[in-house]
């Protein structure tokens, strides 16, 4: 059984961990969590926030769109039926392997590949929209790289809309129960989440920044923030999914869903630049 810890990773061992993870907890995933994420709809976040209602990425038919850490690739698969033109990449194959099989029970086909985040295989300029439903994101050691990255492959203005654990659960226990409503942990401390193996090497790695360090990171990427949509849990809504649950969820918000785009201005200069 993999023991939790919190120490520091570098980026290469978070990629690694990430990969073994995933490579490893697909099909269990898809398992507990599949039928309320269906084979194509676009869900955000536990709390049930979906795109099909909140429209936060617009209008997409006609765009070209790139989900990063796509999974199943549920989200893409969504998009490919409003009309948009779509590409998707996860670091796990055996994700990859799921969505292939999604694709033959659904009838629609989603271009996938594998790859790291902090690493985007497309070309500068290449979307008009970059999505991602808690996927990646959380899951690397060096953000700043990851949103630059997302921002080289947007076009001028292009939009990024993302999910991540809420900053504030990070003080939390990962218990939805009410005695999960107590601080446990230091807001401040960025000592990612990780699991080691019984040899001790990490196989589970998630990172925790501030609201602020997000703030700073999306800046200094080129972005301007447009919103951060906290959800409330919604009423009649029972579902517990590790962390989440309608007890806690009531009461302190457990996603943040941040919405940003590609700053003209930074564009420019790197056009002058180049």
């Amino acid at each position: 059984m993999a023991e939790p810890r919190r120490v520091e990773l570098t980026e290469s061992q978070t990629s690694r961990a990430s990969r073994a993870y995933w490579d490893s907890a697909a099909k269990e995933y898809l398992a507990e969590h599949g039928e309320f994420l269906g084979d194509d709809r676009f869900v955000w976040c536990p709390e049930g926030v979906d795109e099909e209602h909140a429209r936060l990425l617009g209008p997409v038919r006609g765009k070209r769109v790139l989900e990063v850490g796509c999974g199943g690739a549920q989200c893409a698969r969504w998009l490919v039926g409003q009309g948009a033109d779509v590409v998707a990449f996860d670091i796990s194959v055996e994700q990859l392997r799921i969505a292939r099989q999604l694709d033959a029970r659904t009838g629609t086909a989603v271009r996938t590949v594998a790859a790291d985040a902090t690493a985007v295989p497309y070309r500068d300029a290449a979307f008009d929209i970059v999505c991602s439903a808690f996927g990646a994101l959380p899951f690397v050691s060096d953000a700043g790289t990851a949103l630059r990255e997302i921002a080289r492959t947007l076009k001028p203005g292009g939009l990024l809309v993302f999910s991540v654990t809420h900053p504030i659960r990070w003080s939390m226990p990962d218990d939805p129960t009410p005695a999960g409503l107590r601080i446990t942990h230091s807001y401040f401390d960025r000592t990612p989440y990780v699991e080691v193996d019984g040899a001790g090497t990490p196989v589970y790695a998630e990172h925790h920044r501030t609201t602020g360090d997000w703030i700073r990171a999306l800046t200094a990427a080129g972005f301007v923030v447009d919103d951060l949509l906290e959800p409330e849990w919604p009423a009649g809504h029972d579902l517990v999914w590790g962390g989440w649950g309608p007890d806690r969820g009531r009461l302190v918000p457990g996603t943040a869903i941040w919405s940003a785009h590609k700053d003209q201005v930074s564009a420019d200069a790197d056009e002058d630049r180049n």
